[in-house]
Formats: C-alpha cells, structure tokens, sequence
C-alpha cells in the first residue's frame, strides 16, 4: 500500500503544480475564461432565454435592448441575444467538428514527411504545395456552390485544405526530432518506425500543433462567417453570426446593433482564442 500513497501524492503534487503554472499566465487565464463562459451561454441557452431563435413576432420589429429584448429585436421580431448565443452553438460546433479529421490528417502525413524523407517527404511536400497554390476561398467558393449552401460544403473544404498548417509544422519538427539521440536510440533497439513516431515523436510535436490549431480555429471561424455573410454557409433559418450580420446590413443606420452585436461576438471568440493559444505556447515553454 506504501507505493501506491506515495505515487498518488506525487500525482497530487504534479497536478498542483500545473494549475498554479496556470494562474501565473494572465493570457491562457483569460483566454480560458473567456471561452468557458461563450461554451457555458451556448450550452444553456434554452434554460436562460425563453424566446424561440427562430419565432417570429413582426409587432415588436427592431426594437433596441431592453429589459425584456436585452439586445433587442431584428426586423423579423426575433429575440437578438438568443439568436446570437445560439449562433454561437452553430458556429462554434462547426469549427471544432471541421478542425478534427484535418488536424489528425496533418500530423500523420507531417510525421511522416518529416520522419522518413526522401521519396515520402517528396510526394507529401507536393500535394502540400499543389493545394497552396490555389487560393483558399476559391476552394471554399467552389465546393460550397458545388455541395451546397450549409455545413457539408464546410467540412468538405476543410478536409481538403485544412491539414496543410498542421502538416508543415509537424513536419519541420519531426525532421529536427528524427536527428536526435533519443530517436537514435529507439531505432537502435529495432522499435518500428510508426511505433517511434505515435510513441516517441507524436507527445513532443502535440504541444506546438495544439498551439497551432488555437489559430487556425480563429481563420476557420472567419471562413465559417464569412460564407454566412455571402449567402453561402449555414442556410436560413438556423442562426449564425455571418448570417445575422448580413441580415441587419439593410438596416446599419436604424437599427446599428443588428450586424453590430454578431460581428463584436466574432471578435470577442477570435480574441479568446488567441489569448488561449498564446498561453498554451507560455505555459510549454516554462516546462
């Protein structure tokens, strides 16, 4: 019983350890902050507000915040705080949904470039560079109207051009990784070279991709905005914010808080993100 108590408090330690690391960075305490209480809203939304996101009620039309409307209404009679919040919902499940199979993608194929060289390094580095050399909302542009206005021409593009960051980043990693004595060692010992990379490569190059994905999952919530505004994203009637943006143009001089509200909440989930992904870069290089 002796070792157990002592492992578990040596586990205690460490964990307290990482959490005052935590609070001794105001940015990834911020950012942190910031982001649980934007997740917190979008998850309990249907028990804060009463309003429907989608009810219509065209005799109260563009009204300005209130007590009862806390952001006010839209020119449909709709309820803003509660379509901005569960835009919120819409956007950011998008984001993180569209993040996964490119991230995992990228660091595979990065490792592998950079692990193995020659010929696979070739081969990645030019589908790499193929894809980069398109644009990247011609892409978006093209698979949207090709799929179709909604989530499916979203994940699509992603798919697709999504993996390039997190392959170029892995790859310079791994490369400097692979001359190592540690790596040397591992391959002294006749360990596999998947086995080197998910065991050995993989925990040192997971830091600096998850400090990558942070700003990449900013551009991506951009691009998901963005192909709202212009008609090509989610479809009407679900909400999101490059929608709710586009919607209140008409009504810019009247009713300013209509795109206003949206395009704030844009910038304050980009900056959350940042500030998170900052902090996760301070909190690794201290270790």
């Amino acid at each position: 019983m002796k070792p157990i108590t002592i492992n578990t408090q040596l586990h205690e330690d460490s964990k307290k350890r990482g959490l005052s690391r935590i609070w001794r960075i105001p940015t990834l305490l911020a950012g942190g902050i910031m982001l649980a209480v934007l997740v917190l809203l979008a998850v309990f939304i249907p028990f804060i507000s009463p309003y429907d996101p989608s009810g219509q009620n065209l005799s109260a039309f563009l009204q300005p915040p209130s007590a009862e409307h806390w952001l006010g209404t839209d020119q449909l009679g709709r309820d803003l705080f509660t379509r901005l919040i569960y835009a919120a919902r819409t956007d950011l499940t998008i984001m993180v949904l569209a993040e996964i199979i490119p991230f995992c993608t990228g660091i595979f194929l990065g490792m592998l470039a950079g692990y193995y060289g020659k010929w696979v390094d070739t081969v990645i580095s030019l589908v790499t560079d193929t894809f980069i050399a398109f644009p990247f909302y011609l892409i978006v542009i093209i698979v949207a109207f090709a799929s179709g206005a909604g989530q499916r021409g979203i994940y699509i593009t992603f798919i697709l051009v999504g993996w390039i960051v997190f392959a170029r980043v892995t790859r310079g990693l791994t490369a400097s990784f692979r001359r190592q004595e540690w790596v040397a060692s591992a391959q002294t010992l006749g360990l596999p070279g998947i086995r080197i990379m998910l065991r050995h490569i993989l925990p040192n190059v997971l830091p600096q991709a998850i400090v990558v994905l942070m700003t990449d999952m900013v551009g991506l919530l951009v691009a998901i905005v963005t192909l709202g505004y212009l008609g090509i994203g989610i479809a009407p009637p679900t909400p999101d914010w490059g929608t709710m943006i586009s919607d209140g143009q008409p009504f810019i001089t009247t009713a300013w808080w209509l795109s206003a509200v949206p395009g704030l909440a844009v910038v304050y989930t980009g900056i959350a993100l940042s500030l998170v992904g900052d902090g996760l870069a301070d909190l690794w290089r201290k270790k």
